[in-house]
């Protein structure tokens, strides 16, 4: 038997091994490029108003750090930050009565 002769099942067990290199490779690939993708859109939109595009910058209410908009006068909340001025402010506020609105 001529030893650089391979048996269907030697082939078989090689491309199925190259197959899944190949895989791995595509997966990883895939992965990198969507964490590129993800930190490209967040330099490109963070801090950046979701109604009019301009910079926003945040301001401290009721020490509470929340995103301001001078542009077109937007207040925005991160996720909590509704709830930290609610608990500082009270229920029966104005704000406390529209939180009733987000659940």
């Amino acid at each position: 038997m001529c030893p650089y002769y391979r048996s269907s099942k030697e082939e078989e067990y090689f491309a199925k091994a190259e197959a899944e290199k190949l895989k791995a490779a595509a997966q990883k690939h895939l992965e990198e490029t969507a964490e590129e993708e993800k930190n490209r859109l967040k330099e490109l939109h963070y801090m950046k108003c979701p109604k009019c595009g301009m910079d926003m910058a945040e301001i401290e209410f009721r020490n509470v750090k929340i995103d301001k908009c001078f542009s077109c006068g937007g207040l925005y909340f991160d996720d909590g930050e509704l709830e930290q001025v609610i608990t500082v402010e009270g229920r029966d506020t104005f704000l406390g009565r529209i939180s009733s609105f987000l659940k």
